[in-house]
């Protein structure tokens, strides 16, 4: 089919969805939870298609995956998001002018949402959970990676919009090529915004040649900084789990900044990633302390390329810092304004730190892995947005939303 024709359905079905009920809505989304589940045997034979192409030492492998036991996570958000509160209708201002005409700026769809990803099948339910819930039609593109697996989750959620009545366009999947890709960021009218989820290559490729309005999302080089009144234990637990529960999503740990007056802790801060096979890119004094401390096949001495890197891989930096001052200036320097922590037991420090350090989500004391839809209530995410404009951080309902002016009157004009 040709795309602008494939656009235009989607376009009428947006319309079209206007009109459906908030409960038919959570109607559906339940259905489609149990459909998933039901079809979990469907989903990882399509998916092992697309993963016996890629290398298993791609970073983007571990996206790819689809397990029984993330499949049960998706269907659990795809619930998560059907038991929440409609952001569409919300009432922002209500005013009546001196002439009595009265004045609304209510929260409205934006209509056609749509997605360019990778490797990231899971996001093709995310996506489709979040738009129908806050009223919006979607267009994915998926990439070539995934195509196996796109195609079939479609294909489940097109069935379950028919089975209810509802436009089968309300979701559509592009064909993974490049050709497709620029139509679909130059199709004016058709589509409102667009979302790119993936590499910063990705990121960059959209934002520079798609003139339809763009979120970035995605790209997380995530630093935990180790301050002088840090606690070890604390520090331990949380480098592990920031770097080690899914090394290839972007709220991983790429980067651990550690105050000089602490490197004696060092061996032991980092001791649980070697359980992990952790390579670790040590700065001088950093390598020096953890030189026979660490396993040498896993210890390297930090380049240029070293920082500023988003590994997505079980890979990270150690940077040493003489004060905070040095701390947050290089965090500035190399951050993608996704996700920041600090380790410290001194409130004015970490209130410093918190104030500072310009990112979508800053951290005390917390992994950074927390940085996702669900686990900050929002049942689920379309992605981290890392700019300021709209949208900032998790986007989840109400980031898919806009907003209009409803004006009544009696037969007002306006004088001359």
């Amino acid at each position: 089919m040709e795309i602008n024709k494939q656009l235009q359905e989607v376009l009428e079905a947006s319309r079209q969805l206007n009109l459906v009920s908030e409960e038919k809505i959570n109607q559906v989304l339940h259905v489609l939870a149990e459909e998933v589940e039901a079809n979990t045997g469907f989903i990882i034979k399509e998916n092992k298609k697309d993963l016996v192409r890629m290398d298993v030492n791609d970073p983007k492998y571990d996206r790819l995956k689809l397990t029984e036991e993330r499949i049960k996570g998706i269907a659990s958000d795809i619930r998560n998001v059907a038991g929440l509160d409609s952001p569409v209708g919300k009432i922002l201002m209500e005013s009546v002018r001196p002439n009595g005409m009265k004045i609304t700026k209510v929260t409205v769809p934006f209509g056609v949402v749509g997605i360019i990803y990778e490797a990231r099948p899971n996001v093709t339910f995310d996506v489709f959970a979040l738009c129908l819930k806050s009223g919006n039609a979607c267009v994915l593109k998926g990439g070539s990676d995934a195509i196996d697996s796109n195609t079939a989750i479609m294909s489940i959620i097109q069935g379950v919009l028919e089975k209810h009545g509802l436009d089968r366009n309300t979701a559509c999947l592009l064909p993974a090529g490049r050709e497709e890709t620029m139509q679909m960021m130059n199709a004016h009218g058709y589509i409102d915004l667009i979302i790119p989820r993936g590499s910063q290559g990705l990121i960059d490729f959209v934002r520079k040649n798609s003139s339809i309005p763009v979120i970035e999302t995605g790209a997380g080089i995530c630093h935990t900084y180790f301050d002088e009144f840090g606690d070890k234990e604390k520090g331990r637990n949380i480098v592990h789990n920031a770097k080690t529960r899914r090394p290839s999503v972007c709220n991983a740990l790429d980067c651990l900044v550690i105050h000089s007056s602490r490197l004696g802790d060092l061996p032991y801060i980092a001791g649980k990633l070697a359980d992990d096979g952790v390579i670790i890119y040590a700065d001088r004094e950093a390598y020096e302390v953890l030189e026979g401390e660490y396993p040498t096949q896993l210890l390297k001495k930090a380049g240029n390329d070293s920082f500023g890197t988003e590994f997505l891989s079980l890979k990270m930096a150690i940077k040493t810092v003489p004060d905070f001052d040095s701390a947050i200036s290089h965090i500035s320097k190399y951050s993608s304004k996704h996700s920041e922590a600090i380790i410290s037991e001194d409130k004015n420090r970490i209130g410093l730190y918190l104030k500072m350090v310009d990112a979508a989500s800053v951290y005390s004391n917390v992994s950074t892995a927390y940085t996702d839809g669900a686990q900050f209530g929002l049942g689920a995410e379309i992605g981290i947005s890392t700019q300021k404009l709209h949208a900032r951080g998790p986007m989840a309902l109400e980031e898919l939303t806009s907003y209009k002016w409803i004006i009544e009157g009696n037969g007002q004009v306006r004088p001359k």
